[in-house]
């Protein structure tokens, strides 16, 4: 079932939203400043493209006091607007049954958008 919903994820929009993602990270990652920001963003690329039968988690130890500082400074930047975007279209996929279960990621996505330092993908 991860399978088939991946694959409807990924025409409905998923490769769309993992490209931005993507796209983003390169440009976080021209200048050094950048670079913790950009592998951020890959990292949620690398969500976007099958967050069925994965999830975020944090990895052990974690939040410690760097990955809280850099989630603090992710929010200042305004990278809160990837949230915004998210819970928009987790709305927008809630207003249909068949849409539910990609609204719902959606929201998991948001919540992990907001704070992303100091989480790994982990497979179900």
């Amino acid at each position: 079932m991860n399978t088939f919903g991946n694959i409807l994820w990924l025409i409905l929009g998923g490769l769309i939203i993992a490209v931005i993602y993507y796209l983003v990270g390169l440009l976080m990652c021209i200048t050094i400043v950048g670079i913790p920001f950009g592998l951020q963003l890959f990292k949620l690329g690398t969500y976007a493209l099958s967050p069925f039968g994965h999830e975020l988690v944090n990895r052990p130890n974690e939040p410690g006091c760097l990955s809280t500082v850099m989630n603090l400074i992710w929010i200042l930047l305004g990278c809160w607007e990837v949230a915004a975007i998210h819970l928009f279209f987790g709305l927008l996929c809630c207003i249909t049954i068949v849409g539910i279960p990609f609204g719902k990621q959606h929201f998991k996505m948001a919540l992990n958008s907001i704070f992303p330092f100091g989480k790994e993908i982990r497979k179900l």
